[in-house]
């Protein structure tokens, strides 16, 4: 089984927009992870330097998160996520890992500069219709 630890080695946060204005009504988020390397380090471990940011449009504040993912696991596993790095395609565990480490960082830096946490949007509520109960009928 292949275990993954993300370290966090940088974050860096800076609020753009001055903090007397109100924010704007509508803003967009976008979250990027790039992949600085892909090191093999042994037949059953591997190493991805990576940087996480979050970029807001208009620019309300922007969120910096480096660090490195540490891949161990089997030969098979390791592999096969050298061969997807080989083949241009996203190693998707090791992004995974990366994604869920760097949004709940992302999070707590947004909180602190007071701006909208990186989050999707939650879906509009959907109008149920109220349940009819089940009618029992008995005869005797």
């Amino acid at each position: 089984m292949m275990a993954i630890n993300v370290f966090i080695t940088n974050i860096s946060g800076e609020r753009l927009w001055d903090v007397d204005k109100p924010l704007p009504p509508q803003a967009q988020i976008a979250v990027n992870i790039n992949l600085v390397g892909f090191d093999q380090k042994s037949e059953r471990a591997i190493e991805a330097p990576f940087v996480f940011t979050v970029n807001y449009t208009p620019s309300i504040a922007q969120i910096s998160i480096k660090g490195k993912a540490h891949a161990t696991g089997e030969r098979d596993e390791i592999s096969k996520l050298v061969e997807e790095h080989t083949q241009q395609k996203p190693p998707i565990p090791v992004i995974q890992a990366i994604s869920g480490a760097g949004i709940a960082e992302a999070i707590l830096v947004s909180k602190i500069l007071g701006v909208p946490p990186p989050l999707p949007p939650l879906p509009a509520p959907q109008e149920q219709e109220p349940r009819k109960q089940p009618s029992a009928r008995y005869t005797a």
